[in-house]
């Protein structure tokens, strides 16, 4: 029994899991017969039996482990860290004050002939601000006209469309007909300011009033006899667009 407690002492000492295992009291080595090998390269263990029986640890997987590389998630391109080829912000917003500055010198100098490229801009920004200005007007002369306003100049704007798509041959979008409509009410914006200190039912108004019409008519029939190269049609298109242009003077005076 001692030989056996020491056989058992020599086999424990020696490591169970190698190819011998060594009896420190016979002083001899002997095969290990109860544990087999382990291959590390192939994840398999052998139990001295000629089969190999496949290694059931989680850490036996043989393959590589896929590891990010923290510089490959941002690939930095030349051309997208300079911001010197972006647009302006209001360019994007589709706000050019180039074409605003243009449009108003055409609208003030009706007899100048005015640029064919700027008047297919469908910009709708000034139209705005001039409608707000003569319905802000109106309202210091102690007129709130700002539904009337938007109403007669929706209307205006439809009868205008429909009217110039039948008379031209390449035909105009709404875009252009608001934008045209819309800039070339600045001289009523100015009839209605001095509408403030002056009577316009008087004999002066009067005369102001006929001389706003008519160059907002002016003005309006020039941008779309350009944009649509209708060719000798101009007075044709000023008649309809007189009369929008009134139905505003007459909120203007009364």
């Amino acid at each position: 029994m001692s030989g056996f407690g020491e056989a058992g002492d020599g086999f424990y000492s020696g490591g169970g899991y190698g190819d011998y295992g060594y009896d420190s009291g016979a002083g001899q080595q002997f095969p290990d017969q109860g544990f087999g090998q382990f291959d590390y390269s192939q994840g398999y263990a052998s139990d001295n039996t000629g089969f190999m029986t496949p290694h059931q640890s989680p850490t036996s997987y043989g393959g590589a482990i896929l590891t990010p590389d923290p510089t490959a998630a941002y690939v930095s391109h030349p051309a997208s860290d300079s911001f010197d080829d972006e647009p302006p912000l209001m360019e994007e917003l589709g706000i050019n004050f180039d074409h605003i500055a243009q449009k108003t010198m055409a609208v003030l100098n009706p007899l100048k002939q005015a640029d064919h490229t700027i008047m297919q801009d469908t910009d709708l920004a000034g139209p705005l601000v001039f409608c707000l200005a003569f319905g802000g007007s109106l309202m210091l002369a102690g007129k709130l006209q700002f539904g009337y306003i938007y109403g007669i100049g929706l209307v205006g704007c439809l009868a205008v469309y429909a009217l110039l798509n039948l008379m031209s041959m390449t035909g105009v979008s709404a875009g252009i007909t608001v934008s045209v409509l819309g800039y070339c009410l600045l001289p009523m914006v100015i009839l209605s300011f001095s509408s403030i200190v002056l009577s316009l039912q008087g004999i002066i108004g009067i005369v102001l009033v006929c001389v706003a019409v008519v160059w907002c008519s002016l003005s309006a029939s020039k941008l779309f006899v350009s944009a649509l190269e209708m060719d000798h049609q101009q007075l044709l298109v000023a008649y309809p667009c007189a009369l929008v242009y009134g139905v505003f003077a007459l909120l203007t005076v009364f």
